[in-house]
């Protein structure tokens, strides 16, 4: 009794402190799969089996309800504590190597996600491609307007001179 207590409050702690959560079915994986697939997100996120009613008690413990109806099966849970979308990214493509890895959905920013919100999140581009286009847009947009001034500045200059 003692160590599924300690197991709901260990569950519990990594629900309430990750950013996101993807919930996953493992069925037919090996265990070498399964490693490939912890180091392949290491960086931002905790691959753990989990035990469904223990999952769903801790995770009702984080406020966290939405999940119970997809805890059937075996089941993987996927605490991000880092890149959501490069989570995300992948899970997905580990998903489409093994077929046998189910996305069944998950939780990021209080929002309840399906397999293919996950999907959605995992298409797009990394946050330091997405932050190189805004800093390139701002850059240009900087460039423009520094273009008008000067050309204003020298027709005011022609014009005081004529």
């Amino acid at each position: 009794m003692a160590n599924k207590e300690a197991s709901v409050a260990e569950l519990t702690n990594l629900f309430e402190s990750s950013t996101a959560v993807l919930l996953t079915e493992y069925r037919g994986l090996t265990v070498a799969q399964l490693k490939q697939l912890r180091n392949s997100i290491r960086q931002d996120a905790n691959y753990a089996v989990v035990k469904n009613t223990l999952t769903k008690i801790a995770a009702n413990n984080a406020g966290i309800s939405t999940l119970d109806d997809d805890l059937t099966g075996p089941s993987a849970v996927a605490f991000v504590h880092g890149d959501f979308v490069a989570t995300a990214k992948a899970v997905r493509d580990f998903a489409k190597a093994n077929p046998n890895l189910v996305i069944k959905g998950g939780v990021f920013e209080g929002k309840t996600l399906n397999a293919d919100d996950v999907n959605k999140y995992a298409s797009l581009e990394s946050r330091e491609v997405l932050l190189a286009k805004a800093a390139g847009m701002m850059k240009a947009t900087m460039g423009k307007a520094a273009a008008t001034i000067d050309a204003l500045r020298e027709k005011l200059e022609t014009a005081e001179a004529a």
